[in-house]
């Protein structure tokens, strides 16, 4: 089959490169060009490895390039979601960089014009596609772990202060920017919590007003799910975990990067004996995994392992854990 003509509007997110790293990579798509008005931004692209070769040009002329099939959207977030609007009134495929926007109705719009015209949209949630969630989710699908009461997610860093104060713009500041690749994996596991409560706080001694330590707990009429997100851990990347308990096991993935697991099991299961043991999975290559579960979208290989009402429901849960509005 001839490769998936693809382009990539905005560089300004910080999984941009990485992200297109990844569609180069796989042979089963053909990147055909970037657009980016801001000259700065722009600029620095151009100079960066992951962009050498690639031209860049006009918005309008990128969505009217013959043949083109998908674009991703990588702007910063604020513009994410007038960016991906442009890519679905075009009539192409989108991959939308996370969280997916700040507003809620607009997010609605933008799948529901998508389902019209029948074009694939994917979200870019980085941890959809490591090996150690998918087999905690298979474990999950399966009852091996029995029926989940807790789950405890933490993704924290520290954050410089150019960083800190684009957070800012958010209300919900780390919950809003990290805490959401948490939530996507909770409602993913539990689906629509019962109820949210949040708690965020700005403790830094940097006048920016970044909610910098934040933690919200997903309520569910059996199971509580606490995910925790601060801008001020050292070395908080070793420290990023997802665990699940149920009443039959727990698997407890951490780092989320370079993948460990920890699994405990009331009783064998499978290829998994009775009691704890560990899983390696070694460094988990980031963006590889969605790239290829987007081309199978395309071509139409396989059904979303992500409906439409699930993004609207981690966006909702999010934009409520951040305690932002859902009605603008």
């Amino acid at each position: 089959m001839e490769p998936i003509k693809i382009g990539l509007i905005g560089t300004g997110h910080s999984h941009a490169a990485g992200k297109l790293a990844a569609l180069r990579a796989n042979a089963d798509f053909e990147v055909v060009g970037v657009a980016e008005p801001d000259q700065k931004l722009a600029a620095a692209a151009q100079g960066a490895a992951a962009y050498q070769g690639l031209p860049f040009v006009a918005e309008e002329q990128l969505l009217n390039t013959p043949g083109l099939t998908a674009v991703a959207v990588e702007t910063n977030v604020p513009d994410l979601l007038a960016a991906g609007e442009r890519v679905i009134e075009a009539g192409k495929h989108l991959h939308l960089e996370k969280p997916g926007g700040a507003s809620l109705p607009r997010f609605r719009r933008l799948l529901d014009m998508a389902a019209r015209k029948h074009l694939v949209v994917q979200l870019g949630y980085m941890y959809r596609y490591s090996p150690a969630i998918l087999l905690m989710r298979d474990l999950v699908k399966q009852g091996a772990l029995g029926e989940p009461f807790e789950i405890h997610a933490v993704m924290s860093k520290v954050v410089n202060p150019p960083s800190r104060r684009a957070f800012a713009e958010f209300a919900g500041g780390m919950m809003f920017e990290q805490g959401c690749h948490l939530i996507d994996l909770v409602i993913g596991l539990m689906g629509r919590p019962a109820r949210v409560t949040s708690f965020l706080q700005h403790v830094a001694p940097i006048d920016d007003r970044l909610a910098d330590n934040t933690l919200a707990v997903l309520e569910y009429p059996r199971a509580i799910a606490s995910v925790k997100s601060s801008a001020m851990e050292v070395e908080g990347g070793a420290r990023r975990h997802f665990v699940v308990c149920g009443t039959e096991g727990t698997c407890h993935v951490q780092p989320l990067d370079e993948p460990n697991v920890q699994l405990a099991l009331s009783r064998p299961r499978g290829d998994y004996k009775k009691g704890y043991q560990e899983i390696r999975f070694g460094e988990y290559p980031r963006y590889v995994g969605d790239m290829a579960d987007l081309a199978k979208l395309i071509r139409g290989e396989k059904e979303p392992d992500f409906s439409y009402d699930h993004d609207i429901t981690v966006l909702e849960t999010m934009l409520t854990a951040s305690k932002m509005p859902l009605d603008r």
